[in-house]
C-alpha cells in the first residue's frame, strides 16, 4: 500500500468552475479554485470525527503511486493508492479553507479520474511538451497570486480591539440610527378616464395636471397636520383615501435605520431633531413627509463585527493596490484592436 503525493491535483483544479465566495472585489484571477456560494451548508457526519488522521478516506484501486503505466483501458488490480484523512484535509485546506462537505465529496469522486488521466498523459510524455510547460507556467503565476491574496486576507484580519474602538469613535456618524415615521402621497390622484369624445390630448394633459396639483396640495395639507401632532397612521390612511388608492396604505413606521437607509434625496430628514417633521420631499415616485422620533448611536459591541469586516476589506484593498499601482500596461491596439497607437493603462484593478 503506497501513499501518493497530492500536490499535482492543485494544478488540475484550475480548470474547475471558479465561482467565488470570497469578497467580491478580489479579482477573478486572484480567487482560489473550487469556490461556490451555492454549496450546501451541511457539516460532515458525526462519524467523521471518529476517523483517525492516518485512516484511509479515499482508496483508488488499480492505480499505483510508482508503478509503470499499463496499456490504455487496462488496470493493475494489485495496485492501489490510499489517501489518508490527514493528506486529504491538507489538500482541501490548500485549495480552499473551510471547504464545505459537498465539495470535499466532489473532489474525492473526481480525483481518481484526474490521476488516471494524468498518469496516461505522463506515459505519452505530455508533461515535456511546450504546450504543457506554458500552461504550467501560467498556473504557477495564478496560484502564487491566489496565495498572496490569501496571505493578505489573513494579515488584514489581524485587527486589534483598539483599532476597532478608534474606528468606532472616528466614524460615529456612520453608526447613528434614527427611529422615523413617513407618510407617502402618490404623485397622481386616480381619476376616471375621459369619455372618448372628450379625450383630446389637451384634455388628457389638463386632467393629469389637475391630478398632480391635487396631490401636491394634499401633501402640504398633510404636512401641516403632521406638524400639529396628528397621528401618522391616520394621516397615511387619509392620503390613500384622498388619492383614490384602493389598496392598504403602507405602515408609516420605518423603525430604526441609518441615513443610508433613506433614498438619496431624502437624507436631509435624518438631520432633524427628535420630534421634528420634515418639509414635503418630492421625487418621481411621490411626495414624502418624515417625522424623526428618536436618534442614537448604536453601541460599539453591536457593530464590532461590521467594523472588523469594513477595516479588513479596506486593508486588503490597500495591500492589493500597493502591489498593483506601480504596474502599468501598454496594449498594442494594432494587434488587439483597430487603433494604431498603443494605449497605456494602469495595472490590473481589484474592483
Amino acid at each position: 500500500m503506497r501513499y501518493l503525493p497530492l500536490l499535482c491535483l492543485l494544478l488540475g483544479t484550475l480548470t474547475w468552475a471558479q465561482e467565488q465566495s470570497a469578497p467580491s472585489d478580489v479579482p477573478p484571477q486572484y480567487r482560489p479554485p473550487i469556490t461556490r456560494e451555492d454549496d450546501d451548508p451541511h457539516t460532515l457526519p458525526a462519524s467523521a470525527s471518529k476517523v483517525a488522521p492516518d485512516a484511509a478516506v479515499v482508496t483508488i484501486k488499480g492505480l499505483c503511486a510508482q508503478a509503470p503505466p499499463t496499456a490504455v483501458g487496462s488496470s493493475n488490480a494489485a495496485c492501489q493508492t490510499v489517501i489518508t484523512r490527514a493528506q486529504f484535509e491538507r489538500l482541501t485546506d490548500a485549495l480552499l479553507q473551510n471547504m464545505k462537505p459537498s465539495l470535499k465529496l466532489q473532489l474525492a469522486n473526481s480525483y481518481p479520474g484526474l490521476l488516471a488521466m494524468a498518469r496516461e498523459a505522463e506515459a505519452r510524455g505530455l508533461e515535456k511538451s511546450p504546450h504543457f510547460e506554458e500552461r504550467l507556467a501560467y498556473a504557477r503565476v495564478q496560484i502564487l497570486s491566489q496565495e498572496l491574496v490569501r496571505q493578505i486576507e489573513q494579515e488584514s484580519a489581524n485587527i486589534s480591539d483598539k483599532d476597532i474602538e478608534d474606528y468606532y469613535h472616528a466614524h460615529a456618524a456612520e453608526f447613528t440610527q434614527a427611529t422615523m415615521e413617513r407618510i407617502f402621497i402618490p404623485n397622481l390622484k386616480r381619476t376616471d378616464p375621459l369619455p372618448k369624445d372628450q379625450a383630446t390630448p389637451e384634455a388628457i394633459k389638463a386632467q393629469r395636471k389637475a391630478a398632480e396639483d391635487a396631490m401636491t396640495q394634499l401633501a402640504e395639507q398633510l404636512r401641516a397636520r403632521a406638524a400639529a401632532g396628528e397621528d401618522f397612521v391616520k394621516l397615511q390612511a387619509d392620503a390613500y383615501t384622498a388619492a383614490g388608492e384602493a389598496g392598504d396604505p403602507p405602515n408609516p413606521s420605518l423603525g430604526p435605520l441609518r441615513s443610508t437607509g433613506l433614498p438619496p434625496g431624502h437624507t436631509s430628514a435624518f438631520d432633524m431633531k427628535p420630534g421634528e417633521v420634515s418639509q414635503v420631499l418630492s421625487d418621481s415616485t411621490g411626495h414624502y413627509i418624515y417625522k424623526l422620533d428618536a436618534k442614537a448611536i448604536e453601541p460599539m459591541d453591536e457593530v464590532t463585527h461590521e467594523i472588523h469586516k469594513t477595516m479588513q476589506n479596506q486593508r486588503r484593498e490597500e495591500s492589493i493596490q500597493a502591489v498593483e499601482k506601480p504596474v502599468t500596461t501598454e496594449i498594442n491596439q494594432a494587434y488587439f484592436g483597430t487603433g494604431e497607437k498603443p494605449s497605456v493603462s494602469s495595472g490590473p484593478k481589484s474592483k
